[in-house]
């Protein structure tokens, strides 16, 4: 009778787990060595630093972020306060930071706000738990919540558009002018008078400078907005929705709207087709942001480009330079520039061919007011 074999009871050996033990040992240094590499410790020898790293390469080994921080004394996480998510902007500027700071071997921390004082209690707890290295606010206005408790600890941060006049804080002023004033350029030429605008909340910053921006480019081509022309929108799309309804009931509405974001806009663009109107033939509709969708809307909207990898790259750069470079590349205001996107929700309103007079009398108001706006944009001081 055969011998039926007998099963082992070991149990099949155990993989070694990669650390940093590991790591020393394959490559032939110390782990004090290893763990000055992976610190990034500017004195380790650079041939050193690159065989190391190809080591932790080959073995597929993780740092421990957490032990490295209380090595180094650093978290190597920088903050990014939005607030709304569900905005498409918003996903697009994290998304742009998040590629960046990885790049340089960041983490980092995202909170919204949803423009909720509490929310932002949380998100403020968070980050002082998790010792954030810097934050980038980027919900378009100062929150007293973040300039108290973050710069108390000495956290440097970067706004958008005003900032305190403060150690450590950084400023990205957006040209809204720019942009602005080309959209409503772009529309005068095609024939339109009629242009309104749709506006974004009273209590934000960058909302209030937007339809002061549009404002002025009016004023400089003659045809300031009559008080009508102008409605309070909330930069989403129900309220560019309920907005343009309300300039659409007008006895006499605009040919044209431009809108405080593209949120608005695409709300605009909703409400028109229920209206029974055909964008552009009967209404040209301008956005702002330029966010992802806008071009693959029905028409393709035309807007105002505020590009979220300029926002993202400005804003860490910003704190990077504070945390690394000793200040030798650190500055509290930092330009971001906007530029008009023209695609196919604009064109030449009804009636405008009989409209050829007037319509050259703005072309050439138009001429002969650019080198005075080129000259007085050449002598402010670079940032």
């Amino acid at each position: 009778m055969a011998t039926r074999k007998r099963r082992s009871s070991e149990h099949p050996t155990k993989q070694r787990r990669n650390d940093i033990r590991t790591v020393a040992e394959r490559a032939g240094f110390s782990i004090a060595t290893v763990s000055r590499t992976i610190n990034g410790v500017p004195t380790v020898d650079p041939k050193i630093a690159k065989k190391v790293w190809a080591t932790i390469k080959e073995l597929g080994y993780q740092p421990n972020t957490q032990a490295r921080a209380l090595v180094s004394g650093r978290s190597r996480l920088f903050g990014l306060i939005i607030s709304d998510i569900t905005n498409p902007f918003f996903p697009e500027l994290i998304q742009g930071f998040e590629d960046i700071a990885v790049n340089f071997g960041y983490e980092i921390l995202i909170g919204s706000t949803g423009h909720d004082p509490k929310l932002m209690e949380r998100v403020i707890d968070r980050m002082l738990q998790r010792n954030v290295e810097g934050a980038a606010v980027m919900t378009f206005g100062i929150e007293e919540t973040v300039l108290d408790r973050l710069a108390a600890r000495g956290v440097p941060l970067v706004f958008i558009d005003v900032a305190p006049d403060e150690k450590g804080m950084s400023t990205l002023t957006v040209d809204y002018a720019k942009g602005i004033s080309q959209a409503v350029q772009h529309l005068a030429v095609l024939g339109h008078r009629r242009i309104g605008f749709i506006a974004g909340p009273a209590g934000l910053h960058s909302a209030v400078l937007r339809e002061e921006a549009f404002r002025s480019a009016m004023t400089d081509i003659g045809l300031p907005p009559p008080p009508e022309y102008i409605v309070r929108g909330d930069h989403t799309l129900e309220g560019g929705t309920e907005a343009m309804g309300s300039l659409l009931r007008l006895k006499s509405p605009p040919t044209a709207v431009m809108c405080s974001n593209d949120m608005t806009a695409i709300g605009v663009l909703h409400a028109t087709a229920d209206a029974g109107l055909k964008v552009p033939e009967q209404m040209s509709v301008i956005g702002f942001d330029d966010i992802h969708i806008a071009r693959y809307m029905i028409p393709p909207l035309t807007t105002i480009q505020m590009s979220c990898r300029d926002l993202a790259q400005t804003a860490f750069n910003a704190l990077r330079a504070y945390v690394e470079e000793d200040y030798k590349n650190w500055h509290r205001d930092y330009g971001i520039s906007t530029q008009l996107s023209v695609r196919r929700s604009t064109s030449i309103p009804n009636g405008a061919l009989s409209d050829l007079p007037e319509r050259a009398a703005v072309v050439g108001s138009l001429s002969a007011a650019a080198p005075a706006r080129t000259k007085k944009r050449e002598a402010r001081p670079k940032r």
